[in-house]
């Protein structure tokens, strides 16, 4: 197709986009700069956008079949500038991988075969980011920081959980839907686009906050919360402990065999007078954890 034939088609969907009866959705197109970087480089925070594509969704059983990560430049009250250097790359998992994860990624056994990702190249690309993001962290930051320590160091963040997509008037957070309804698409399921749409997704402005998403994902990750861990409740208030947002853990990974919630630091003590009214009748000493965005969706939380 000529560029006089692609400049006739832009302008029909020009016009299209126009119409009400309409909704144009163009493909990714990777933007030189978000908004100019200032000359000052200290003020300038450099991010790294993080997905993986793996053989099966248990981080103790499963492989990293694929990691792909995005650098990109940021300051620190959430104005993006750049996208930065990109990394991806394939590992063989030693064991074939699932049809359905082939059929999902297109990933194959022959396109990984004998490769192997270095950690020293992870840690190099690693090294500097102030905060690593990713869409559904609680499942990617166990996979990473199971093969890789050096992740464990690092400030994350949720794209999917700390974003409120809903309240913005977004029906789903699934990254695919963002895509759509800020007008793009992609080809999905390769960890790097990924990575390149769940930037753009967060540069969009939340008019119901009156800041981008990425502004409100930074302040969200910065916030300090607790694990509060309802042990030795009654087994009537399951029901009443679920709905107010609580879960349960079986005590398989050495933690209380309890119901727990993670708490903002400024409503702990309305929620422990939550407890003792509705849940214990009396005040409770409950065990706590400190949350925060160096160890929240871990393994080690």
């Amino acid at each position: 197709m000529s560029e006089s034939d692609t400049d006739k088609l832009d302008a029909y969907a020009q016009k299209l986009s126009q119409h009400a009866d309409y909704r144009v959705v163009r493909r990714y197109r990777k933007p030189e700069l978000y908004s100019a970087p200032p000359e000052d480089r200290s003020k300038v925070k450099t991010g790294i956008y993080l997905d993986v594509e793996t053989t099966g969704l248990d981080y103790q059983s499963d492989h990293i079949i694929e990691l792909a990560m995005v650098k990109f430049e940021f300051s620190s009250d959430g104005q993006l500038y750049r996208l930065g250097p990109e990394f991806d790359e394939l590992n063989d998992p030693g064991v074939p991988i699932p049809p359905e994860i082939t059929r999902i990624t297109g990933i194959t056994d022959e396109m990984v075969a004998g490769k192997v990702i270095e950690p020293g190249r992870v840690y190099e690309f690693i090294d500097e980011a102030a905060i690593i993001i990713a869409h559904n962290a609680g499942f990617d930051r166990k996979f990473v920081e199971a093969s890789y320590a050096g992740f464990a160091d690092k400030a994350w963040a949720c794209s999917a959980r700390q974003v409120p997509w809903r309240e913005a008037g977004f029906e789903s957070a699934k990254l695919e839907y963002l895509a759509y309804r800020q007008g793009f698409f992609y080809d999905g399921h390769r960890a790097a686009n990924d990575c390149l749409a769940g930037i753009h997704v967060l540069s969009v402005t939340l008019e119901s906050l009156e800041k981008t998403a990425f502004a409100e994902l930074l302040e969200r990750a910065r916030a300090k919360d607790y694990r509060l861990w309802a042990t030795n409740s009654p087994f009537e208030s399951k029901d009443l402990l679920k709905a107010r947002g609580y879960r349960w853990n079986n005590g398989d990974d050495g933690r209380p065999k309890s119901w727990f919630k993670d708490i903002p630091g400024d409503e702990l003590d309305d929620e422990r007078a939550f407890l003792a009214d509705k849940v214990y009748g009396e005040a409770r000493t409950l065990p706590m954890e400190p949350v925060n965005a160096f160890n929240r969706f871990s393994a080690r939380i």
